[in-house]
């Protein structure tokens, strides 16, 4: 296996986890945007506690070129955003 695929494939294996819980919006889009800037794939999990939290950062996501996908998780939400 080459460097470069290594490479991808440990981007690829690592997931970030940003915990937006407790914070008022805008924030919770504004942290999922400095995680989802760095990376050109992967998978970030966006920890969030509303729904309107949830929503807003589904959309940014998904405006950002990410898919993304929901669980409730802990009385609040696990937002999943992937790239690949």
């Amino acid at each position: 296996m080459e460097m470069k695929e290594k490479k991808e494939n440990k981007e690829k294996m690592e997931k970030t986890v940003v915990d937006a819980r407790g914070l008022s919006c805008p924030q919770p889009v504004i942290e999922t945007k400095k995680a989802l800037g760095g990376k050109a794939s992967g998978a970030v999990e966006i920890l969030v506690d509303t729904v309107t939290s949830r929503e807003n950062v589904i959309r940014f996501a998904e405006h950002a070129g990410w898919q993304a996908s929901w669980t409730e998780k802990n009385g609040g939400y696990s937002v999943i955003a992937e790239k690949k």
